[in-house]
């Protein structure tokens, strides 16, 4: 069984992927966003994080998460908040798990079972997420422009003033080559 080690310090921002089992397009499904919304605000109650930066897309999502000082338990969020919104989702979703594992898990075929995560390491490194996050939609040609995809949290910065309505119009090759796109 490998043995993965993942970077845990208390307080961190941590960049995360995760996607739908075999990349299924339902994650933009109007169900599963009210029940990953409501998965999230119960985790938040019991284990609270904040949200820095977020785009859901048809088949995975990316989110920059900031954990409490005290805490560095990332696995256990998300663990909740698959379980939840599995829960709430699979059968009206069609998720049957079929594979011997997935069964003794008692998946519900919902999640791919792994994520990625990313310790932010400082300023840059979290603007450089924060853009690459608001230019997924574009990247996988969804839209044509950020601000056109709904599923994200480029509206909150506009609103916020962090970045004009506008932005990434003209700098395509810039935000892509940050990433090695």
């Amino acid at each position: 069984m490998p043995n993965y080690r993942r970077s845990r310090i208390s307080g961190g921002s941590y960049f995360f992927t995760v996607t739908s089992l075999r990349r299924r397009p339902i994650l933009a499904q109007a169900a599963l966003r009210q029940a990953l919304r409501v998965a999230i605000q119960q985790t938040r109650i019991s284990h609270p994080f904040d949200i820095d930066a977020w785009v859901l897309l048809p088949d995975h999502l990316h989110c920059i998460w900031t954990l409490p000082p005290d805490d560095a338990n990332f696995s256990l969020r998300w663990s909740m908040i698959k379980r939840l919104v599995s829960q709430a989702c699979s059968t009206e979703l069609g998720m049957q798990i079929t594979s011997t594992s997935g069964i003794a898990r008692r998946e519900a075929g919902l999640w791919q079972r792994r994520f990625w995560e990313h310790q932010i390491r400082d300023d840059e490194d979290f603007a450089r997420h924060v853009d690459y996050i608001h230019w997924n939609p574009v990247k996988h040609g969804l839209v044509s422009r950020a601000g056109d995809w709904p599923y994200s949290t480029f509206h909150r910065y506009v609103e916020q003033g962090m970045l004009l309505p506008d932005w990434g119009i003209g700098v395509v090759a810039d935000v892509s080559h940050r990433f090695g796109e």
